[in-house]
């Protein structure tokens, strides 16, 4: 492992500092309103079932439900939001995004060109489109310079806009891996370790995780094979071993992260299974003895089927980088059928999208891709919701409409459980009870 910097170690005290400041939050359960508010809603997809209610009241104190029913009275003074023309659900949660990242299309070399503090810049204009698009939490998987953990930080502080954030912090896999950062000659760069997220044995897979968890991770995010925009035409093969998975999944667990793996090969996805993963993301070869093994242990797949989408069109219209475009116009048609077989199973499934392969503030296209590959609209509303909350570990917190939880809550202008299509357009955005979006404007809040 090579020695850091005096700069980098001032760097990575800072944001220690910061990062153990946060502790005293629940990841993204600050700024929350203290106002008394009454929610009118016309109909109301609470989370817990697969029906609307109609006519249903929400009183919503300091951040919290603290009332909602049929007949509910709303207390003397409060604020009331007539909703009684639109359908209210709870926030929606995106478990696989990049939110400091914008699509790059496969070429890695844009780095090369932003200094240090871009990538946190890039988050919080991406934070506020993600917040406006009706996503008031997300799991993003992985980013460089401790910028997704500044921008959890800044988001609970109430300095920018944004979705409550649960991060990874930076990726962790194998030398060379998708986690890596390959392509480039040897000497371009200095040799990438733990302290990249690198781990190449059972015991630098375990000091990776608690060096991710030192400064600030909220979970672990590991490339169990490569992927469509790592450079290298192979997308199949394990990267990560038996042992080093066990290993890394066991100190994880016992530090009370969870893990979330990268997995497009069925080996790959067999030993992150294996392991004890919380969730499989993308899943792009999964066959039915898999799918069997994760409806056993209750093991999530998040599809984030629109990242296939778009990197197969882009391959197609020769905008993605070559050997990306190869990955992606093989990939492709394995993981829809893959996905279509995933939903008849059964299996749990939680809602991502991959946002920042694709622009961010689209996520909503997801629910469309997920009711075409036979899902029906009310679980996929539950897979952005109470499901994505219970692989989150927070539905005690959001994710549902019930009393004691958080107000994130959205709205939309008709019957999602007819048209999904009609979440892209998302007209009321509440997240701990401050509003952010009404009649389809931003409010003074979201700047």
């Amino acid at each position: 492992m090579r020695t850091r910097s005096r700069s980098a170690r001032f760097v990575a005290t800072a944001l220690g500092f910061l990062c153990a400041l946060s502790l005293a939050l629940a990841p993204g359960l600050s700024a929350q309103s203290e106002e008394v508010v009454v929610v009118r809603a016309g109909a109301l997809f609470d989370g817990t079932g697969e029906t609307l209610r109609q006519n249903v009241t929400l009183v919503i104190r300091d951040g919290r439900i603290a009332e909602v029913g049929e007949d509910v009275q709303a207390p003397a003074g409060a604020r009331e939001v007539d909703l009684s023309g639109w359908t209210v659900l709870p926030g929606l949660i995106d478990m696989h995004t990049h939110i400091t990242s914008d699509p790059s299309d496969g070429f890695r070399g844009g780095f090369l060109s932003q200094y240090p503090g871009a990538a946190a810049l890039v988050g919080a204009k991406n934070a506020r489109i993600t917040l406006l698009a009706g996503f008031t939490a997300v799991r993003n998987a992985g980013a460089s310079e401790f910028a997704d953990i500044a921008l959890r930080n800044a988001v609970n502080d109430g300095l920018v806009p944004g979705p409550r954030i649960f991060t990874a912090g930076k990726g962790l896999g194998i030398s060379g891996g998708h986690c890596d950062s390959g392509g480039f000659r040897p000497d371009a760069f200095p040799e990438t370790g733990v302290e990249q997220g690198i781990f190449n044995s059972p015991d630098e897979a375990r000091a990776a995780v608690r060096y991710q968890i030192k400064y600030g991770s909220d979970l672990i995010k590991t490339c169990a094979t490569a992927g469509v925009l790592s450079v290298g035409t192979e997308i199949g093969p394990a990267q990560v071993t038996p042992a080093e998975f066990e290993a890394l999944v066991e100190t994880a667990t016992m530090l009370n992260r969870r893990v979330m793996a990268h997995a497009h090969g069925i080996e790959g996805i067999r030993n992150a299974v294996h392991a004890g993963v919380a969730s499989i993301d993308h899943g792009a070869v999964l066959d039915d003895e898999i799918l069997a093994e994760m409806s056993r242990r209750g093991t999530y797949l998040v599809p984030t089927m629109m990242a296939f989408e778009y990197v197969y069109e882009a391959a197609q219209a020769g905008t993605l980088a070559p050997w990306s475009a190869i990955k992606a116009r093989e990939i492709t048609p394995i993981a829809r059928e893959s996905h279509r077989r995933a939903i008849r199973s059964g299996v749990p499934i939680a809602f991502g999208t991959d946002a920042g392969v694709f622009p961010h503030g689209t996520n909503a296209d997801e629910f469309r891709l997920l009711v075409e590959a036979g899902m029906s609209p009310a679980r996929a509303l539950r897979s952005a919701t109470r499901d994505a909350a219970d692989l989150l570990g927070q539905l005690d917190a959001f994710g549902t409409l019930e009393v004691g939880k958080y107000a994130d809550l959205v709205a939309v202008r008709g019957n999602p459980l007819e048209d999904v299509g009609i979440l892209m357009d998302v007209g009321f955005v509440m997240k701990g009870g401050r509003i952010y979006k009404e009649n389809g404007a931003p409010t003074a809040h979201a700047w």
